[in-house]
């Protein structure tokens, strides 16, 4: 297999383990602060045993970061870090697949809209034509808006910090211009 394959087929894997509810959630909690699988497990109401499995499968896949390791009871426990800003390789994959991303995050979505607080908020939705330079603008206020919360997230609870929800897709469709381009590089 030559590398293009290995790093499709990795993109592929990446996807699908993080097309879970489960998982989008573990990695949503661990943006803001390292935890270990217990930790998951008392936030996130699950057993010891399903935290653990989730995390080891993102931590396969490259998504979680061993932050640091703890000597408990005789046993080592992790702690995972989630850095969205970490640039990993082949971060595309078939439609197949994005689709079933997409419906997984659709479901976190909406759990969390079932606890949304009155208050401000932002939901946009949008299928049109525009320049290719309005699109990259586009996508680099997205990106840094992204990176931003990514970068400001802070433990559950923190002081003077508010629980937010941020959700974007961004992409080109068919029947425009293609080609080197209409694409983008952050």
């Amino acid at each position: 297999m030559d590398a293009t394959n290995e790093t499709d087929g990795e993109a592929v894997a990446r996807l699908r383990a993080t097309a879970h509810p489960v998982r989008l959630r573990i990695l949503s909690l661990l943006t803001a602060e390292a935890m270990s699988a217990a930790e998951v497990a008392r936030a996130l109401d699950l057993t010891h045993a399903n935290a653990s499995y989730h995390l080891r499968v993102l931590h396969d896949i490259g998504e979680l970061v061993v932050e640091s390791e703890e000597k408990i009871r005789g046993g080592v426990a992790k702690r995972y870090r989630y850095d969205a800003t970490r640039e990993l390789p082949g971060r595309t994959s078939g439609v197949d697949d994005r689709i079933a991303y997409a419906r997984a995050n659709a479901l976190e979505v909406e759990r969390r809209l079932l606890d949304a607080a009155p208050g401000s908020g932002s939901s946009s939705d949008l299928e049109a034509w525009v320049p290719v330079t309005d699109w990259h603008r586009a996508l680099d206020l997205l990106h840094e808006a992204s990176h931003l919360l990514h970068a400001a997230a802070r433990p559950a609870g923190t002081p003077d910090t508010v629980h937010v929800s941020a959700t974007t897709n961004a992409f080109t469709m068919t029947g425009g211009l293609t080609g080197e381009a209409t694409r983008w590089r952050p």
